[in-house]
């Protein structure tokens, strides 16, 4: 516990907000508190293990938590005996490895099981704690409930069921009608401006800046009123390496982006573990598969993961990529050209308890553009009757029109692209560009269009 004032051997104690005697008695029994009160009866779970996962000191929140008796946990628990079993598998496989390497981490999403069989969300951050030789010691964790997310998501959901039903009753009484549908768009505004900014949260704002390539993306919202399960996203992986993913996931609002979330998150850590597209791909597939499918409600997704490795000296970045189930990418030539690169195998991430997938290999030169895209491109209704889909053929057409392009300039075409199809784009659409200039390469931010 801190000590002030002369005790601590720091000089006078540093004056107080307020006068009085009520202020001073309330500041003085503040100070009263213990350091073992505030542990014990803290907003937030923390325990101490051995690091070999042995729990050596938990508090009374987490305890509650679980409904767990500290006799039954402190020296005859591991910290993985209080995760489900997905949990388990991300811990020894993630979490504890990375945690070795890097002394710690933060925010990391698991469920906690507890005495009652509920499954808790919670949000972990762990420290590794050396000793003066930089021994490790111990681990301490924080343990955050992330139960609020999901109330959050479900009243967004309810919110939605709300507005309908007020539409519902308008029609069945022409003197309530008008109050009610003022009452259903107040609700609708509410929850289109609640509904972007967790779709927004659900995409990086901006690109990072990669040496020696120029990446640019885009997202198009096909209904303001409906959280989509389109996503990307371009992070660095260590050791001038970069990682990019493209997905959508089944489904659409508050489940879809729950969803989303966990895919995303997963990708990010597996990437981070190990960098190799299959690996990314195969740690996500068990951890939806047993998230979901083990509790009747099978979830799935689309996505393309790869792994870039620019060499600025020779001007060209080598990309080597795995599909769970998606479109193909395309690559535009300097030369002019565009055709899509093939990717064997691979199926719908999360559908079955394993999947097998492939890597694929291609080179960018200057001017080459790899392209990739949702299918809610290709799956556009066009003509005047609205019964043909764009397709792939047309979009590789498009693409070889407008080659050689830049990231930025083919983002842009298919921008105006999407646009022209008007109510015959009736699904989410996410593209990312990922290109090596065709000049001598600069080191400039990446570009995100606004959504």
């Amino acid at each position: 516990m801190c000590r002030t004032g002369e005790e601590s051997g720091e000089g006078p104690e540093p004056a107080r907000v307020g006068h009085g005697p009520d202020t001073d008695a309330s500041f003085t029994a503040l100070l009263e508190d213990s350091a073992e009160d505030l542990y014990e009866a803290a907003p937030c779970g923390y325990l101490s293990t051995l690091m070999d996962g042995t729990i050596a000191k938990i508090n009374a929140t987490l305890l509650d938590w679980l409904g767990l008796a500290r006799e039954t946990v402190v020296g005859k628990l591991r910290f993985p005996d209080l995760l489900t079993v997905g949990g388990k598998l991300y811990h020894e496989t993630h979490f504890a490895p990375l945690l070795r390497m890097q002394g710690a981490l933060h925010g990391i999403a698991l469920e906690m099981k507890a005495a009652d069989g509920r499954r808790l969300p919670v949000l972990v951050s762990s420290v590794v704690k050396h000793g003066s030789e930089g021994e490790p010691l111990l681990i301490r964790t924080t343990v955050f409930d992330a139960s609020d997310r999901r109330a959050y998501e479900q009243e967004l959901l309810s919110r939605r069921q709300e507005a309908e039903r007020a539409r519902g009753e308008a029609e069945r009484a022409h003197a309530e009608a008008e109050q009610a549908r003022r009452q259903a768009e107040a609700d609708r505004e509410r929850l289109a401006d609640a509904l972007a900014v967790l779709q927004q949260s659900l995409m990086p704002s901006s690109l990072p800046a990669v040496p020696g390539l120029e990446a640019a993306g885009y997202y198009h919202t096909a209904s303001p009123d409906r959280l989509g399960g389109d996503f990307y996203d371009l992070f660095s992986v260590g050791e001038g390496r970069w990682a990019f993913f493209l997905g959508d996931v089944c489904g659409k609002g508050p489940q879809a982006a729950s969803l989303t979330s966990l895919t995303r998150y997963t990708l990010r850590a597996a990437a981070m573990h190990d960098p190799e597209p299959t690996a990314a791909l195969t740690t996500l597939n068990a951890v939806l598969h047993e998230r979901y499918a083990a509790g009747g409600d099978p979830r799935y997704c689309t996505v393309i993961f790869g792994i870039i490795e620019p060499d600025a000296d020779h001007g060209r970045t080598t990309i080597r990529l795995a599909s769970g189930g998606h479109p193909p990418a395309l690559v535009m030539g300097a030369d002019g050209r565009a055709d899509y690169l093939p990717t064997p195998g691979g199926l719908l991430v999360g559908a079955l308890p394993t999947a097998p997938f492939s890597t694929a290999e291609t080179t960018l030169t200057p001017g080459d553009t790899l392209l990739l895209y949702t299918d809610g491109l290709t799956e556009a209704r066009t003509g005047p009757t609205r019964e043909h889909l764009f397709g792939d053929a047309a979009l590789r057409a498009f693409a070889t029109d407008h080659a050689p392009a830049t990231p930025r300039g083919m983002i842009t075409a298919l921008t105006g692209l999407l646009e022209s199809f008007g109510d015959g784009l009736d699904d989410d659409t996410a593209l990312l560009a990922l290109g090596v200039p065709a000049t001598h390469p600069t080191t400039g931010p990446a570009t995100n269009p606004p959504l």
